[in-house]
């Protein structure tokens, strides 16, 4: 059984499967595959172990980076400036509603892949076979969402620092606006709007940790608004004082009449209804 080794193409990318092909690779080593795309280099980010099973198709490790392998790499940045620069010549020229992000190429040159964005569906036929005949090779369009175009470009967030997904996230979860609600942030879209224009990435970071502080929090309110309902009125704050003086023992140790008989206890109830009466205004006013 073959070993399994973990490499990453970009910085924050995921993380695919090969065969080591009995290299003894550590983590960090550049290497050099051949994929269904051409050649590439990547990293180990996961050192070579035993998989319980592993796929037919699993593509093997060719070789640990070169100084030719570096030199080729260099030359093709270059490569992918130009490509680049024809490409959006060419958008602007037959007018598509697209916006370009980014230009690859494989080591061997045999595959170019466009990365753009846009609102919709986008025919561009004409436009690769502009960049067929112009670069002699197999050319790839691939759209991708604002929040691919701000891990591929890079910058900075409010908070100052780079951005996120373009230094440790290597997936985008969901984002919604609930997650601020309940970390009693600001409701405003430029506030928790990140550079791409999306909700904000950190939202969710203590999110998942419950904030006991805030349902607490609400859980009060709601009792306090519950209290409210059920006081009474500030004009009966007398009639409540008397009602909780009732049976108690005077100052000479005596107890009230009130705690005598059942039908004087009634007695303040029936005047409560009294003055609550009297406040109201006549009919014909």
């Amino acid at each position: 059984m073959s070993d399994i080794v973990g490499i990453r193409f970009k910085s924050c990318g995921k993380i695919y499967d090969f065969d080591s092909g009995g290299l003894a690779l550590r983590s960090g080593d550049r290497v050099v595959i051949e994929s269904e795309f051409g050649l590439n280099i990547g990293s180990v980010v996961e050192p070579p172990h035993p998989a319980e099973s592993s796929p037919k198709d699993l593509k093997k490790v060719l070789r640990i980076v070169t100084n030719d392998d570096l030199r080729q790499k260099a030359a093709n940045e270059k490569f992918e400036q130009e490509a680049r620069s024809f490409c959006y010549e060419r958008i602007m020229a037959r007018g598509l509603p697209m916006k370009l992000v980014r230009a690859e190429a494989t080591l061997d040159k045999k595959r170019i892949v466009f990365y753009f964005t846009a609102d919709g569906r986008i025919d561009f036929r004409e436009l690769v076979k502009d960049l067929a005949a112009r670069f002699k090779t197999r050319i790839e369009m691939r759209q991708i969402g604002v929040r691919d175009k701000a891990k591929l470009v890079g910058g900075f967030g409010l908070c100052g620092k780079e951005l996120c997904c373009k230094v440790f996230l290597t997936t985008f979860e969901p984002i919604s606006i609930k997650m601020a609600k309940q970390q009693d942030l600001t409701l405003n879209t430029g506030k928790l709007s990140g550079a791409c224009g999306r909700l904000m990435c950190c939202l969710g970071y203590e999110y998942h940790e419950g904030l006991p502080a805030p349902v607490a929090k609400e859980q009060q309110a709601k009792a306090d608004t519950a209290e409210q309902e059920i006081s009474p009125e500030p004009a009966e704050t007398g009639m409540v004082e008397e009602y909780a003086a009732v049976g108690e023992p005077s100052a000479d140790g005596s107890v009230t009449a009130a705690d005598k008989t059942g039908d004087q206890q009634k007695q303040p109830h029936k005047r409560r209804r009294r003055r609550r009466h009297k406040k109201k205004p006549p009919k014909n006013e």
